[in-house]
């Protein structure tokens, strides 16, 4: 099975940059880190807001 090496990767981000683009690029891979933090929000069952929280009872307790 062909692996590609260092320069075959540099070479086909190189090709995709060239056809995309820097800003058409940026915005995916914001919209990819947006998926998949939702992802991990919808695993875990919990958002960001219910563990902050959570976090606050605990330390006026010690």
């Amino acid at each position: 099975m062909w692996r590609p090496g260092g320069w075959e990767l540099l070479i086909i981000l190189l090709i995709v940059l060239l056809l995309f683009g820097p800003g058409r690029i940026g915005k995916f891979a914001g919209e990819l880190a947006k998926g998949i933090k939702a992802f991990r929000d919808g695993i875990g069952g919990k958002k960001e807001e219910d563990q902050a929280e959570e976090k606050e009872p605990q330390e006026e307790e010690k």
